[in-house]
């Protein structure tokens, strides 16, 4: 099989055109003609992420955010992302990225949040125009649903802590209502805020929201922030399961390289 084959299948469930403006989605690095010796899944490319794929023998990395983001005029290995574009290149390494495109696209990285949480009842929160996948599915920013239950604010968000390992949850001041009605949005999606207000959320989940964010919604809506890697770590269960469901018995790995650059204390 070739590399082009599990290009083409990524692409099919998350067209690049889904991506925003900024984005830098698609082929990184490599040629797409080869044969495909196994796929390393990762959320970011890092050096150690890398010397993982290179000592399984696979010569396919891909990942959800992507490695190269700006014009380069010179590559000498000044920084990691240089000394990885060297790395690839030496070891026949392709390395391929979906951003915000899986993150628009139907079935992506917010549904696979929603997924986590156990919501119902989706409905993208910001749709993108003129952006129906399969003349069906609405493509968009970040996802609205209910949980099945409701629960307290302190349990949904210990709850919260524990699925996604997070290792401190930052929110505003609780609200002392219950949480039914879920907004989210994986990585930095504070941009959404207004638009989980207006559907009527008891709580937003996010990876980042900046200091000046939380003020003016007091009593609003309860605002949490868990991490950007945290928020999207489980973006590699969607690569795996698009590639197992065509190729099954193509070799597979998520990466155990944990590319948090965030410590707690």
């Amino acid at each position: 099989m070739k590399i082009k084959e599990i290009v083409s299948a990524l692409e099919r469930f998350a067209p690049l055109p889904l991506q925003d403006g900024f984005d830098n989605a698609g082929l990184q690095i490599g040629l797409t003609e080869v044969e495909a010796t196994g796929a390393l899944l990762c959320l970011d490319v890092t050096e150690a992420v890398l010397d993982e794929a290179i000592a399984l023998g696979h010569n396919l990395v891909i990942s959800h955010h992507p490695l190269i983001f700006k014009g380069y005029k010179s590559i000498t290995g000044k920084d990691y992302v240089e000394r990885c574009i060297l790395k690839a290149i030496k070891n026949d390494i392709v390395i391929y990225s979906a951003h915000t495109n899986l993150d628009n696209a139907y079935g992506g990285v917010n549904y696979k949040i929603a997924e986590k949480i156990g919501l119902k009842n989706l409905q993208v929160l910001e749709p993108k125009e003129n952006s129906l996948q399969d003349d069906l599915m609405q493509a968009g920013a970040g996802i609205v649903g209910e949980l099945d239950e409701p629960e307290t604010e302190l349990e949904f968000l210990k709850r919260i802590k524990k699925t996604f390992e997070v290792g401190c949850v930052r929110h505003n001041r609780l609200t002392g209502r219950e949480i039914q009605k879920v907004a989210l949005c994986g990585g930095a999606g504070a941009f959404l805020l207004p638009q989980a207000i207006r559907a009527g959320a008891d709580v937003f989940i996010t990876g980042e929201i900046k200091y000046h964010d939380y003020f003016g919604h007091e009593g609003d809506i309860l605002m949490v922030e868990i991490g950007h890697y945290e928020s999207e770590q489980y973006t590699k269960e969607i690569f795996y399961s698009i590639i197992r469901d065509l190729f099954p018995n193509f070799a597979l790995q998520s990466s155990k390289i944990n590319t948090n650059p965030i410590k707690y204390l």
